[in-house]
């Protein structure tokens, strides 16, 4: 077989995406439709730059999971080496050790083999799941962290407001590659220290829950005792799995590598996540509508969660996407440095640094991954840029 040109390289992959076209397209159309009824996401779709910036996050999103969980656009698998496809150019056919096609594979290298003679373009695409399911769900947790002890903080002030400060000051006083750097390395994960980092951390999504269901119900005890008792009994089993690998089910488990990541980003994240919150607490406080709330005799966390916290939802919002975005290249440098993830992860970082060093030879490695990166990121950024704007107007 002859290979392909760049202009059925490009077809094939348009082909390969499809169902990642369905679902953006399917997501639009019901965006823009009900728009009106969708808040401040809604409100995105009356930005161009909230649109660009929804469509390229969603992109990757969408091709993390129908790639990397479902396997539906991958085209050969991502630890499959073939010593005859190594540093291929892209559209290379496909060959197995003596040089004879393999009937049941997909014919082509999109983009090329890697020095070890993987495919680039599946372990690209299984790269964006390891992004997607991680950097939001650990900027989540940061959030939930930086909001359970940022509000109080502002709020009440005082001892508490100084001690709170003063640890996150500490934590923030280094620089954050060089404490991400440290938490992951080898030396550090094996004192178990991440393990008990993730036992302190990983409760602060189940405090939040249980303070935001007492404050809001707790005039309806029997509403309230059901929320809190699912919270406990869901929380504190994925607690169990997460945290100590421990579920009696055997259903929820962190990998080791993974756990360790997953800390690190928390921890770095949530001092910053508390800053911003604090500030805005401060700033809120004054406001007549928290004042209305105190003469109604409401309680303080009732006051915190469901009058100063929806009121700043825009700042926190900007935030939570841009933090996603330092988050995904925090993973990326990780992966570059050969740090966290498994060694045969396809994380976009471990395949940049891969293809760099034949990069003077062979460009085709390192490029695709790279402009992965940079475009989510990128979509991030535009992404906050229209949530800054509407927010603004709301």
């Amino acid at each position: 077989m002859e290979p392909l040109s760049w202009s059925e390289i490009a077809l094939r992959m348009l082909g390969l995406f499809l169902p990642v076209w369905i679902a953006l397209i399917v997501t639009f159309a019901l965006s823009i439709t009900f728009k009106r009824r969708l808040g401040l996401y809604g409100k995105l779709f009356d930005s161009p730059i909230g649109m660009v910036g929804v469509a390229m996050v969603m992109f990757w999103v969408f091709t993390g999971i129908f790639g990397g969980a479902f396997d539906m656009i991958l085209t050969h698998d991502v630890l499959s080496q073939s010593a005859t496809m190594k540093n291929k150019g892209p559209g290379t056919p496909f060959t197995q050790m003596m040089g004879t096609p393999d009937p049941g594979a997909y014919p082509y290298y999109l983009l090329g083999g890697d020095n070890l003679g993987r495919d680039v373009f599946s372990r690209m695409i299984a790269g964006a799941w390891e992004v997607i399911k991680i950097a939001p769900f650990a900027s989540m947790f940061s959030f939930m962290v930086g909001i359970t002890l940022g509000l109080p903080a502002g709020y009440y002030g005082g001892r508490l407001d100084t001690l709170l400060s003063f640890m996150a000051n500490l934590i923030l006083a280094f620089p954050v590659i060089l404490l991400f750097y440290l938490l992951v390395t080898p030396e550090i994960v094996q004192t178990g220290i991440p393990v008990y980092m993730a036992a302190v951390l990983f409760l602060f999504p189940i405090i939040f829950l249980l303070l935001l269901w007492n404050s809001r119900y707790h005039t309806q005890p029997s509403r309230r005792n059901v929320y809190v008792g699912v919270t406990l009994v869901i929380g504190l089993w994925l607690y169990s799995g997460i945290a100590w690998d421990a579920d009696p089910l055997g259903l929820v488990s962190f990998p080791p590598n993974l756990l360790v990541v997953f800390v690190a980003v928390v921890f770095v994240n949530s001092p910053t996540v508390f800053r911003i919150v604090r500030g805005l607490t401060m700033d809120i406080k004054t406001r007549d509508y928290v004042a209305a709330a105190q003469t109604r005799g409401e309680r303080p966390w009732y006051i915190m969660l469901w009058e100063i916290l929806p009121n700043a939802r825009g700042p926190l919002l900007v935030d939570f996407c841009l933090r996603i975005g330092y988050t995904t290249i925090l993973l990326g440098t990780l992966g570059f440095f050969g740090l966290g993830l498994s060694p045969e992860s396809p994380d976009w970082g471990s395949t940049i640094n891969d293809g760099r060093k034949l990069l003077t030879m062979y460009l085709h490695p390192a490029l695709p991954p790279a402009f992965a990166l940079l475009s989510l990121v990128l979509g991030l950024n535009l992404l906050a840029d229209g949530l800054r704007e509407e927010s603004l107007r709301d």
